[in-house]
């Protein structure tokens, strides 16, 4: 059985995608990853909780699991005076409406004036919304202004228009991160990527044919099935060409990892994504061989304990497989899930580690 994500209409059923024995495994390690994904109500007290309630827990058999408050309060529960699992929702509610008031401001707004408009304290609402997304506040402005910034660099007659338009005060302010955050000059990204050098191969390996491709910085696709024309689509105004002698030694250490998982965990990879997708990346890379996360664990690794569908967005979009481990992250309940180049690919990958079903 497990729980409803859609409307409530009563205790967990088959049909569900969190099952009570995932639940209470969350209840039991007291998981921060599971609140506001489901509650658990005491029958003998007609109490309900939060996973992470530090309140002593009670027999297992006296405890039903809901997927929200409201479903708990319609079966006749009442919210834990110690966890507060009611402000879980009100805390979602408040992180939600910053964003929106991040995205429409046309200037930066500071901590104190943002925390105020959502009815937080300031050093608590910094904590609560890096929790929620993965980043500070200002670290998700200075996100969104790059991110509007590449796209206007493709729209704008000049660059100086474009940073503009981004919301940037003047150049100089724009030019101060832009290399880190779009990985070429603005010049180039206006470009489409002119002026960067990306050397491939295609190496066999036991898991069939693998996309290698590296920049003067580091591989910057690593991709089953893919090719050449396929990398070109990816980066259509680098210039392509084959990795040759440039290419070998670190072709044959990509492929040694795909072949002994966990050997080479130092290889340099040039990997560009949003803020929150390059933290699950590096979490990720973090996950030692042979072990294994949730998706949940996964996104609390980054401060987003309720980004979870959000983390496993960001492994889908794993632009180096393998030296970014997303065949390590696996469902609450034990079982694979998906994976882009096949779940036998994964199962393999898997095994090699050391790691079964």
């Amino acid at each position: 059985m497990s729980v409803r994500a859609a409307a409530y209409i009563g205790p967990m059923s088959t049909q569900d995608t969190l099952s009570d024995d995932a639940a209470w495994a969350a209840f039991e390690a007291r998981d921060r990853a599971f609140d506001g994904r489901v509650v658990g109500a005491v029958t003998t007290t007609r109490i309900y909780c939060k996973p992470s309630c530090p309140a002593r827990r009670p027999r297992r058999e006296h405890v039903v699991f809901y997927p929200d408050a409201e479903g708990a309060r319609a079966a006749g529960y009442r919210a834990c005076l110690r966890c507060k699992p009611d402000e879980v929702g009100r805390d979602r509610i408040a992180v939600a409406r910053a964003v929106a008031l991040i995205e429409a401001a046309e200037e930066g707004i500071d901590l104190e004036e943002l925390a105020l408009a959502v009815g937080y304290a300031p050093h608590h609402f910094h904590r609560m919304f890096k929790r929620a997304t993965g980043v500070t506040p200002a670290a998700y402005a200075r996100g969104l202004k790059a991110q509007r910034a590449a796209q206007a660099l493709t729209r704008e007659e000049t660059v100086t228009g474009a940073i503009y338009e981004a919301g940037y005060s003047a150049p100089s302010r724009f030019y101060e991160t832009a290399n880190a955050r779009l990985g070429m000059t603005p010049s180039a990204w206006k470009r489409g990527g002119a002026g960067v050098t990306i050397r491939w191969t295609i190496a066999e390996t036991s898991l069939g044919p693998l996309l290698i491709a590296a920049t003067d910085k580091g591989l910057c696709r690593v991709a089953f099935d893919e090719d050449q024309f396929a990398l070109a689509q990816r980066f259509p105004a680098a210039e392509i060409v084959a990795g040759g002698a440039a290419l070998a030694e670190l072709g044959a250490r990509v492929v040694s990892e795909v072949e002994a998982p966990g050997r080479h965990t130092d290889l340099p990879v040039d990997v560009q994504g949003t803020a929150f997708q390059e933290a699950v990346w590096q979490a990720l890379r973090e996950i030692p061989a042979g072990e294994t996360r949730s998706y949940a664990q996964l996104a609390a690794a980054v401060g987003s304990p309720n980004a979870v569908r959000a983390a496993g967005t960001a492994c889908g979009m794993n632009p180096v497989v393998v030296l970014v481990p997303c065949h390590r992250v696996q469902r609450a309940d034990g079982s694979m899930g998906g994976y882009a180049y096949g779940v036998d690919r994964k199962r393999a990958l898997r095994k090699r580690e050391g790691v079964s079903e």
